[in-house]
């Protein structure tokens, strides 16, 4: 009996061993945080308080801030969605090598910074920009058009800064579907798009949803767009919780935003929990007891009608079609949908792209670009905070990527490998940081480290980044264990090595592509934080991020659009060696 119950006790602290980081960081700096910011809402000089609430519902401005901020996150949801699925789909029935190509475009717009982007349709949508040139070149209109600073140009910048993300979602369910299912109905009698529509969106479907709530929670955090693309209509929440902080110090009127934010957010998120389960968003299915299938009577039905009507209306517009297009399997994809595809990669990358050329001119950025010159790249290079804001985020970023990887893999071991209980909560509560948005964390973590004396410091940017990263490599890690073979392990084992040695020389060797793309990860995530910078850093030793944004906010100067382009070739590079070393673990 000794033998068992000390086999058990090694168990219990080498799990807690393995989950112990995780857990410490997340309490200290993402649950001590918010939660500070949020008591101080209700707790003021006087004790408690509900003065901060009353002044929130006591105008209706706030109010109409959060039907604003819901409005455009809302269409942003839908845009990213539907246009999304087709994307990934493709993605997820082509060869490797289309696959390849198609994922690398996605991801290249993914990780290209948020910042860049809004730049660059600043750029595209002004007066003397590509598109009102070419309205006018066609005779559309006879001057230029007053294109930014409303819905529509905001509309534009989330899509294209959250589309990637939707696809990348949806695409981790769509990859693990069988492929065989829609085939089978094909030699039952079903038509290809009663196939598609019954069998293959149905089993999508958590896909979608974990796309919708991801892209969601994203958008109603996000004031990078709004603040660059939006006018005094277009107003973010997340632009109030900015102005009570940096312009008034009032904390606590900001912690109360923040709580009419959060419940907001945690009232989608349990939604979406009972619905298909919050394991779902880390691509894997959705639990039996969990399925889209809950909804009985009425609302089932009335889902199931629509999903035929579907199916009947793409089968009779397929009929109209050559038969050699009309015959194909079920999960072909046609000459539509791939024409559908890359104008949309063409899209969501082009604003980026065209900042290359006019990084080079000489006319400012005004389109088409004139002359040639490396007048802005000198310019860039010679200012002492453009280069250290680069050596900085080079800095933060690796620490990011290292301290990430160290923490959320063992984690990520925990939750696959282990029977531990209540398995869903602790995936809940390493998800939270993707759960409370980002402009909290960033404000409570503010809070905490002018205490703690960590604002502008380089390690406190690293902790901070870690918190927001760290989820990513866990979901990265758990997909790469779900498809790692474990016999390798128990050959190993029963060969007489030791599990510190079975780990050393059989798992990690296999599992290094996967590691070092969750270290990519969580460097790309750290690379491109502008929110948590925007506090953290205190005006002072500012990230890239943070000096792009204060670049762009004072003065629109070429030697941005140089910046922009640098930054693009980085994270192609950054993709590319991340590819290069996947093939090579996978020949292995």
């Amino acid at each position: 009996m000794a033998a068992p119950r000390a086999i058990q006790r090694n168990l219990a602290w080498t799990r807690a061993a393995m989950g112990a980081p995780l857990v410490l960081l997340l309490v200290l700096f993402l649950v001590y945080p918010v939660g500070q910011l949020l008591l101080l809402s209700v707790y003021g000089e006087s004790g408690f308080t509900l003065a901060q609430y009353r002044q929130l519902f006591a105008s209706s401005v706030y109010l109409d801030v959060l039907l604003i901020t819901l409005k455009i996150s809302l269409v942003t949801t839908l845009i990213c969605v539907v246009t999304g699925y087709p994307i990934a789909y493709l993605i997820s029935v082509v060869d490797k090598k289309r696959k390849t190509t198609l994922l690398f475009w996605v991801l290249l717009s993914f990780w290209t910074s948020f910042l860049v982007r809004a730049f660059a349709w600043i750029v595209l949508l002004g007066r003397n920009g590509v598109i009102n040139k070419l309205l006018i070149s066609l005779g559309i209109i006879s001057s230029p058009a007053s294109l930014l600073y409303n819905f529509g140009s905001v509309l534009v910048g989330m899509v294209n800064a959250l589309l990637p993300l939707a696809v990348l979602t949806m695409l981790a369910v769509m990859e693990n579907i069988d492929r065989t299912l829609p085939r089978a109905a094909a030699t039952l009698g079903a038509r290809p798009g009663m196939a598609f529509w019954k069998i293959y969106f149905p089993l999508s479907l958590p896909g979608v949803a974990a796309a919708g709530i991801m892209v969601f929670v994203t958008a109603i955090g996000f004031f990078i767009v709004p603040a660059l693309l939006g006018g005094r209509r277009e107003t973010m929440i997340t632009q109030l919780i900015i102005d009570q902080v940096q312009q008034t110090m009032n904390w606590g009127f900001a912690g109360a935003i923040s709580v009419l934010l959060l419940f907001v957010v945690f009232i989608v998120f349990a939604a979406y929990d009972r619905l298909l389960g919050l394991s779902t968003m880390t691509g894997a299915a959705a639990p039996r007891n969990a399925t889209p299938s809950r909804l009985s009577g009425p609302l089932q039905k009335a889902g199931d009608a629509l999903l035929t009507l579907l199916g009947a209306i793409s089968d009779r517009i397929l009929r109209l079609l050559p038969s050699r297009r009309r015959d194909r399997n079920p999960d072909q994809a046609g000459m539509g949908l791939q024409a559908f595809v890359w104008i949309m990669l063409l899209i969501i990358s082009a604003p980026t792209i065209l900042m290359i050329p006019l990084s080079f001119g000489t006319g400012g950025l005004n389109w088409p670009p004139q002359g040639f010159t490396l007048h802005w790249y000198e310019t860039v290079l010679s200012s002492p905070l453009w280069t250290q804001a680069m050596l900085r985020s080079l800095l933060v970023g690796v620490g990011t990527g290292l301290l990430a990887m160290l923490i959320g893999t063992p984690a990520a071991f925990l939750l696959v490998r282990s029977d531990i209980r209540g398995k869903a909560a602790w995936l809940a509560f390493i998800l939270s940081p993707i759960v409370v948005p980002r402009m909290i964390i960033a404000v409570g973590l503010f809070y905490v480290f002018a205490r703690m004396g960590l604002v502008g410091s380089a390690f406190g940017l690293i902790l901070g980044h870690t918190v927001v990263a760290v989820p990513y490599v866990v979901m990265t890690m758990m997909a790469v264990l779900r498809s790692y073979d474990t016999r390798l392990d128990h050959a190993a084992q029963s060969l007489g090595a030791r599990p510190i040695a079975t780990l050393r020389y059989v798992t990690f060797p296999i599992l290094g592509a996967g590691m070092m793309s969750s270290f990519l990860f969580a460097f790309a995530t750290s690379f491109d934080e502008l929110t948590i910078a925007l506090f953290a850093t205190g005006g002072l030793n500012a990230t890239l991020p943070k000096q792009f944004w204060d670049e762009v906010t004072l003065q629109v100067s070429p030697a941005i659009a140089a910046v922009s382009t640098c930054l693009f070739v980085f994270m192609g590079l950054l993709i590319f060696v991340a590819e290069r070393l996947r093939r090579r673990a996978a020949a292995r």
